[in-house]
């Protein structure tokens, strides 16, 4: 052998050697054993914890601002979520801040405002009002909200702290909320449902004496289903949310509320149960004693039947008695402007949930059903016609909306014509602190004074905007426009590379995007009405229009179409593939998965708001309003909140009346107005400027926007109408009612039940018009008119007798003149005679009617007690 070979043959066998002569391993592969590190916060740093589950720091910039100082970095990455930023940051962080003086300082002087907040609302009066709703905006952590009547709902809980309301929320807790929404690369909507880790969001478990849930438990079909309640802290108010994911409830029971308004109409009977019989016993299990019910919508309506068989079973009052209990403290507002929109249930359904629960009314099934339905024949249940049977307040969300809901609801009441009805409403507001900048907040406090915004329900203050110079506020809108700008670049910039858009589409939108250009928002649910299609009628106007190398615009979407509306999906996808056009590039863009913080970054940032529903269908809308707050002018349709807000030289309009008949026209019609309104005044004033390159009539547009539109729009404002309207009086007559072992309402209900005996017996014995009928009127002269009436048994002051003047024309339905209301000339037994001297004052053609009704000093109004016979 070689002797190198040799060599290496004796170095390989002792290396061989030198390695076997260590024991063979048995385990070479990694073990892991699970440890769980919770954080640990500093007792100095304590009241932290305190402040992150109470929501009152969603509206207090200081509060925000210190826990962005914690770990901004943190902060973004949890978006914006307190509970979650206390639980990841790293405990040395907590021991620097510990050390830090001027944090700690910060802390105190926060924690010090909280508690004097706190303090302030302890103890307060009457009424004590418990509010239901389905869903409840309040910020993203919280996904127990789908679009405007959750935010809403919201906003107002926040505007009753901040108020000192004695009010209580109650709804539902959602293991998943409502959908994520993902755009792919073709533009079409994916929904994910993200699983909500109650540990990880401002609620609180409702704990009893044991340490154990507070838990209530409801009837379904052969079984219970029983519900944990936690509680969401807002600022004085607590939210009860209701909870049905739990072991003791069969499987398919505990998905009752894992998604908001998901699965079919058996799921939403379930849930609607749960909110309203269930809603009621959680008060009850916590020992609120409500004084005012105040129903958000027909989902919630099951609490007025709960009530009246708590009632019939604890003062042992039958149904009618209970009832008058119930309706004089309930109140009912209404949000849809459609017939289709109530939830209803297939009688079938229905009865198969809610057959164990008549029993309790001492109804009959027949009886029982007829609180949901205008007519015995109808086979739905609709839960809107079951609010109105048991409230005595009803009430639309604008002025218009009220109009339109007494088209809606007007089968309950087949007796009166629809201008009579006792339908009122309420305005829509929004709540100043949540959606104001705070760049805008410190110009109101500078000139509308120290204490505003507590002052914001002095419209006058608000008139202070226009001693701001022009330069001041240019400047708040171009850097809210600049900031919002980077915010969607951010925002836009990760959404298209995760869906791995071209790089080079990507950088050609981000570079297009102007923080100077004039920028548009439209960003709402993208349900068909809303008509987010208008825009892109004439492609070639309107790339003329957001071309111009002068007066450049730009163009930004946003907004969820339910999972269940392919039309509104498709709508989605379509402007996302204009959006990707040359000519469109960085002009339109639509943002995914609109949410709370996008929605105040465009609210405030973009320059002009628009808004295109169809005629009537806008019940209110708020987004607009939260513009105003912020100076962002608003172009709309003359529809919802904007029909009271419109002021000429505060924004654009377009008319309220319809000029086709056919949508497609008017879609048309509409879309050539918009443009011209962009090309002929948006672009001209908003790019008009002087010689510091201030738009000076655009800062006036703002000042009157803020000085004439925005005070109007209040949650303070809204709040008060609420209190004046609604709550009040329905206090004093509820208080009455339920006086002296509730006699009123046990009087009320016999005199009804006499009443309703023999209504249909009442016989007309005479009616002695011939004057009034054959000839032709002359204003100003005198026409008797005698009506002879067998009253059965009533007396005459229990019945009221009217003529009632309409126009005679095509108008459907017909509009009251004047209504005119007979004496009681004499009596003989039961047959009474009924006079009136008629003396016709307006000239023209109109049509009579005379209309017997039943009469008490005690009814609300006339609709309470819906009898009436047409003579």
């Amino acid at each position: 052998m070689h002797p190198d070979k040799e060599n290496k043959k004796q170095i390989l066998d002792m290396k061989t050697e030198k390695a076997n002569s260590y024991p063979n391993q048995q385990n070479n592969t990694p073990v892991w054993k699970k440890i769980i590190v919770k954080s640990h916060l500093p007792e100095k740093l304590s009241p932290l914890r305190e402040i992150s589950k109470n929501l009152w720091w969603v509206w207090n910039t200081e509060a925000r601002e210190l826990f962005s100082f914690i770990d901004n970095e943190t902060w973004e990455a949890c978006d914006h979520n307190p509970v979650v930023l206390l639980d990841q940051v790293s405990y040395k962080r907590f021991k620097e801040l510990e050390k830090d003086s001027g944090f700690i300082s910060r802390m105190d002087k926060v924690y010090g405002d909280f508690r004097q907040y706190l303090e302030e609302r302890k103890n307060l009066g009457s009424p004590q009002i418990a509010y239901f709703s389905m869903e409840y905006g309040l910020h993203d952590s919280l996904k127990i909200y789908s679009g405007g009547l959750g935010m809403l709902a919201g906003d107002y809980l926040k505007e009753a702290s901040d108020m000192k309301v004695n009010m209580v929320g109650v709804g539902l807790l959602y293991r998943y909320g409502y959908f994520k929404q993902a755009l792919n690369l073709h533009g079409e909507q994916m929904a994910n449902y993200e699983f909500q880790n109650f540990s990880k969001i401002p609620v609180n478990p409702v704990l009893n004496e044991n340490n154990e849930f507070v838990k209530i438990s409801i009837d379904y079909p052969g079984r219970q289903l029983f519900a944990k309640i936690w509680q969401v802290n807002i600022g004085s108010v607590k939210l009860l949310l209701l909870d049905a994911d739990l072991p003791e409830n069969q499987e398919g029971d505990r998905s009752v509320t894992h998604h908001l308004y998901g699965g079919n109409n058996e799921n939403r009977l379930k849930q609607e149960m749960l909110l309203g019989i269930g809603g009621i016993k959680a008060l009850n299990a916590l020992g609120y004693n409500s004084e005012i019910y105040h129903c958000n919508e027909g989902h919630a309506a099951f609490i007025g039947l709960e009530r009246v068989s708590s009632i019939i079973e604890k003062y042992k009052l039958n149904f009618s008695e209970a009832k008058e209990v119930v309706r004089a403290s309930t109140i009912f507002t209404t949000h849809t402007p459609v017939p289709a929109g109530h939830d209803s249930f297939h009688d079938d359904l229905f009865k198969y949930y809610m057959e164990g629960y008549y029993n309790k009314t001492g109804l009959s099934w027949e009886e029982f059903t007829l609180l949901g339905k205008a007519t015995p024949e109808e086979d739905h249940f609709n839960m809107s016609y079951l609010a109105c049977n048991l409230s005595q307040g009803i009430n639309g969300v604008s002025k218009l909306h009220g109009d339109v809901s007494k088209t809606v609801l007007k089968p309950l009441y087949p007796g009166f014509l629809e201008e009579e009805l006792e339908i009122g409403y309420v305005t829509n507001g929004v709540h100043y602190s949540t959606w104001t900048a705070q760049e805008w907040k410190n110009i109101h406090k500078e000139y509308f004074g120290p204490e505003f915004p507590q002052t914001q329900l002095d419209f006058d203050v608000w008139d202070k905007i226009y001693r701001v110079p022009d330069e001041k506020i240019w400047e708040i809108r171009k850097t809210l426009r600049t900031r919002l700008i980077n915010y969607i670049k951010e925002r836009f910039s990760d959404s298209w590379i995760k869906r791995n858009e071209n790089p080079q589409l990507v950088t050609e939108v981000l570079d297009k995007l102007d923080p100077n250009a004039l920028t548009i928002g439209f960003a709402r649910r993208f349900a068909t009405y809303k008509r987010g299609y208008l825009l892109f009628r004439n492609l070639e106007r309107l790339s003329k229009i957001v071309n111009n190398p002068e007066k450049p615009v730009q163009f930004i979407f946003a907004g969820k179409a339910h999972p269940a509306d392919k039309a509104g999906q498709e709508l989605i996808k379509h402007i996302v593939e204009i959006s990707k056009r040359p000519e469109f590039r960085g002009k339109i863009l639509f943002v995914q998965n609109y949410d709370i913080n996008l929605a105040k970054m465009l609210l405030q940032g973009v320059d002009v708001w628009l808004n295109t529903p169809t005629r009537p269908l806008e019940a209110s809308g708020t987004s607009g309003q939260k513009g105003v707050m912020n100076g962002t002018l608003h172009f709309s349709v003359l529809d919802g909140w904007w029909v009271e807000g419109y002021q000429e030289n505060a924004g654009w309009a377009l008319p309220a009346e319809r000029a086709y008949d056919v949508q497609d026209f008017q879609d048309e019609l509409d879309a050539q107005t918009i443009y011209g309104i962009f090309e002929d005044e948006i672009t001209r004033i908003f790019y008009d400027r002087n010689e510091e390159d201030i738009p000076v009539e655009w800062i006036d547009y703002i000042k009157n926007t803020i000085a004439q539109v925005a005070p109007k729009f209040t949650t303070g404002r809204m709040m008060q109408d609420y209190h004046d309207r609604y709550y009040k009086p329905q206090l004093t007559r509820a208080t009455s009612i339920n006086n002296e072992n509730f006699k009123w309402a046990k009087e009320m209900a016999a005199w009804k039940q006499k009443v309703s005996t023999v209504w249909d017996s009442i016989e007309i014995k005479s009616s002695d018009t011939s004057n009034g009928i054959k000839e032709n009127m002359k204003v100003g002269q005198e026409y008797p008119f005698r009506v002879e009436i067998d009253l059965k048994g009533l007396l005459s002051n229990e019945v009221g007798l009217e003529m009632i003047i309409t126009e005679n024309g095509t108008e459907d339905p017909p509009r009251i003149v004047e209504t005119f209301n007979f004496e009681v000339e004499e009596c003989n037994g039961s047959v009474c005679c009924f006079k009136l001297n008629f003396h016709p004052v307006h000239p023209g053609s109109f049509n009579y009617g005379l209309r017997l009704y039943p009469k008490n000093e005690g009814l609300p109004h006339k609709q309470d007690f819906n009898y009436v016979k047409w003579l």
